[in-house]
């Protein structure tokens, strides 16, 4: 298990537009969830928050809801981060879902550890299942699920799950659908840990690739994502409306960083 690091979430929940944000360190957050993990108390929802998603939120009543009841809130995009500075909180970086997640594993290789990963196409789950085996040989992937699956088929995917004694479940359905399941299946789930992954999956799987690390750095992994597919740029119009209501929140600040 991770040791505790210094920083914590002594701090507390701070918010940006009304949405709960933990500004945590990585090491933090990977400690709580290996403690979680450990102890098979305490259940942890996560959420990786970045701008559009939390626009999105405000615009839906369903996502808003699942965003500001989860467990643990970390800044993924560099406009969270911008918005925690703003409010003080200097030394704040970027908590990726990759980063976390990548990180955790790591941790946990060393003990018994059940991940199930539910999203992606019909292939996808199987391909980073082997990529996980490889790269972390301790962790077991109790089970898999692509995303493509009805409504009606819900409960089964939750006893599929429940079944295969999971403790990590890993949901790369997208946004909203994947905050929106977790949250509504929840109750029903026995994980111990759940984080909606976006297209990790699809990273593991080889079907996508992560920005350089030098882009990632300098906060621009958002613009490399969109050369790679156009279609993002649609999602980042609302990013001029999110810096605008973050300013009006908090009109008084002199500086952004």
């Amino acid at each position: 298990m991770v040791h505790q690091p210094g920083a914590s979430n002594a701090t507390g929940r701070v918010e940006v537009l009304g949405f709960p944000v933990d500004p945590i360190p990585l090491e933090a957050a990977v400690w709580r969830l290996s403690s979680a993990l450990a102890a098979g108390g305490e259940r942890l929802r996560v959420v990786t928050l970045n701008p559009e998603m939390l626009m999105a939120g405000l615009a839906d009543p369903g996502l808003g809801k699942a965003l500001r009841s989860a467990d643990l809130v970390v800044p993924d995009g560099i406009g969270i981060v911008w918005a925690l500075r703003r409010q003080g909180r200097c030394q704040q970086r970027r908590v990726t879902g990759v980063d976390l997640v990548e990180t955790l594993l790591t941790q946990e290789q060393t003990r018994p550890l059940r991940l199930f990963l539910l999203g992606g196409e019909p292939g996808v789950g199987v391909a980073a299942a082997a990529k996980i085996e490889q790269r972390w040989p301790g962790i077991t992937v109790a089970g898999v699920a692509h995303g493509f699956f009805p409504p009606e088929e819900d409960a089964k995917i939750v006893n599929k799950i429940n079944q295969a004694r999971t403790d990590l479940l890993l949901v790369g359905m997208g946004v909203p659908r994947q905050e929106r399941w977790l949250h509504q299946y929840w109750p029903d789930l026995t994980v111990t840990v759940g984080i909606g992954v976006g297209g990790l999956l699809d990273l593991w799987a080889g079907r996508s690739k992560r920005a350089p690390a030098l882009l990632r750095r300098s906060g621009l992994e958002w613009a490399y994502r969109v050369w790679r597919e156009p279609a993002r740029w649609q999602r980042l119009r609302v990013l001029p409306v999110f810096i605008r209501m973050v300013r009006a929140e908090q009109p008084d600040k002199k500086k952004d960083w």
